[in-house]
Parts: structure tokens; sequence; C-alpha cells
């Protein structure tokens, strides 16, 4: 077992204790709940929480993590695209249609399948069993860079930058329409959809701040190649405010139309430049990958 010891920041006062454990300790709502209903999560001097307690802000909370149970996923020899690998962690190129995690209707063929096979012995147990590693996530139809951690320090210290907001994250996208204006900012909260739970939407209850950067590359007839910058981290935030704003992303059918532009299976949307500090060296490393096979086709197609 394993204890760690957090300090609430103030800026979560009137938090769920269970939305705070899972935003700092970068594991899933459900997961911190467990912890909390297995009594391994204790405030001050020893109070034992409920998953709902607010928290006033500037508590020490100290969490016992369970050993790691053996990760059911099983390790598969596929291959990878790794920008960069250390001793700490690797960045990952991810190829459209590779789900991140196993889940329900996703069993086997993930990147954290791949992972098990690339580096069985050397990946964070943090965010549980079947996430080893993780520590965030990029949607299936989603190209582009994401950071595999190899410790839990590492772990830790990379959550820590994403709950701050530090990391650089780029995207590029085509988006259906023109935007009024060739660069600026959406700043719309998300949160989760009333009424369909698998989606996002702009909402100003139970919702947190998102902040979108935009930037227009080129315009074609009836598209726009937009280029994105994240300054917070939601869900499907940029297919939400790119929706929100009347021009979703091309192919998105959870967040646009039903109809798919020809040639396009899913978004088109890429994770193109990320950065950030390393938690063990302290250097600050980017990175940045071309544009895949798939967007350059569509945006050659739209051209012409």
């Amino acid at each position: 077992m394993k204890t760690i010891q957090l300090i609430v920041p103030t800026e979560h006062r009137g938090d769920r204790i269970d939305t705070v454990l899972s935003r700092s300790l970068a594991i899933t709502r459900s997961s911190a709940q467990h912890l909390l209903e297995q009594g391994r999560v204790t405030v001050g001097n020893g109070q034992k929480p409920g998953k709902s307690t607010r928290l006033l802000g500037g508590e020490e909370l100290t969490v016992v993590l369970p050993d790691l149970e053996p990760c059911e996923a099983v390790a598969q020899d596929i291959p990878l695209d790794i920008v960069y690998e250390d001793n700490d962690l690797l960045v990952v190129n991810k190829p459209k249609g590779m789900v991140v995690h196993p889940a329900a209707g996703n069993p086997d063929g993930t990147l954290v399948n791949a992972l098990l096979h690339h580096c069985p012995d050397s990946l964070s147990g943090i965010n549980g069993v079947m996430r080893p590693g993780i520590v965030h996530r990029i949607d299936k139809d989603t190209s582009g860079l994401l950071i595999v951690a190899k410790n839990d320090k590492t772990h830790q210290g990379l959550a820590e930058q994403i709950k701050e907001h530090s990391f650089t994250r780029i995207y590029e996208a085509v988006i259906v329409g023109h935007l009024r204006e060739p660069a600026g900012t959406v700043d719309a909260p998300i949160g989760r959809h009333p009424t369909n739970r698998k989606k996002m939407t702009v909402i100003d209850r139970n919702s947190k701040p998102s902040v979108t950067h935009y930037e227009v590359l080129e315009e074609f007839t009836a598209y726009s190649h937009v280029r994105l910058r994240l300054e917070t981290g939601r869900t499907h935030q940029i297919r939400v405010h790119m929706a929100y704003l009347g021009h979703p992303v091309a192919g998105d059918t959870v967040y646009g139309g039903s109809k798919q532009p020809a040639g396009l299976h899913g978004q088109c949307l890429h994770a193109k430049v990320i950065g950030f500090v390393h938690p063990i060296t302290g250097e600050y490393l980017q990175f940045e990958s071309e544009l895949p096979d798939y967007f350059d086709e569509f945006l050659r197609k739209i051209r012409t």
C-alpha cells in the first residue's frame, strides 16, 4: 500500500471531495468514490468523509492507495509511434481509430494493450488496473500526441500540470463553415448534457470553466482549417466549443450532423503539439507531430 497526502487548493472551496480526488490523483470519479467508501481517505485529524462531502479549501487529505491488482488487460504486440521515451515517460502519436484504454465494446486492441507489451514493468498504477500509465486521453477518432507515465511520481507531476492548466496543447481541425473572426477565444463552461449522459454541452449548472483559443489557417467553400489551443482540458472540449459556435468539427456525428463527409470516418481533429515540464528533470519538453494522412487527404479534397 502507498500513502499520499494532499492539500486542497482554495480554488476548490465548495467542491465535492470525490471530484477533488479525481482531479488531484488523475483517477475516475467512480475510483475516487470507491476509495472513500473503503475508508481509505481521511481529512485532517483522521475524520473519514463521505463521497459527497464538500470541502472548504486548505484541508489536508491522506489517501491510502490499495495494492494494485494484476491488470486484466492483455499485452498485445501492436506497433506504437513513439515520439519520445525515457525512464519516466513516453510520448505517443496515437492513430485515428485507436481506443486509449479497454472498455465495454473495446476489450483489446487499445493503446493500453500496446503499452503493456512495450513496457510491461514500468507503467504507473495510480489510475487503476484498466488505465496503467494513462495521464490524459484523446478520443478514439482523434489522432495525435499524448503522454504516458512510467511511474507514480511522474504520473502525479503530470496530473498536477494538467490540473493547473500549464500544459501546452495545440490541435488542428477542419470545421464546418466559416468563423466570424480570424482568431478568437471561446470561454464557455462545459458540463454533462442534462438528458444525454454520453454527451457534454455548454451549460451553466454543474459545469467547469472551459477556454479554447482558435485561429483560422485556411478557408474553403464549406469548411475551415483551424488551429486550436486548449487553456483548459475538458472532455470533448474542442468538439463542444466548435459546435457551440455553430461550426462543428467535420465528421463529428455526435456534436454535428449525422452525415459523414465523404472520405472521413469520425471527426477531423489532430492533437498536433504537446508541451510540459518533465516532472523528474524539470526540463520543459515540447513535441509536434505531422498531420496524418487522413487529415491531409481531406484538406486536398476540399481545396479542389
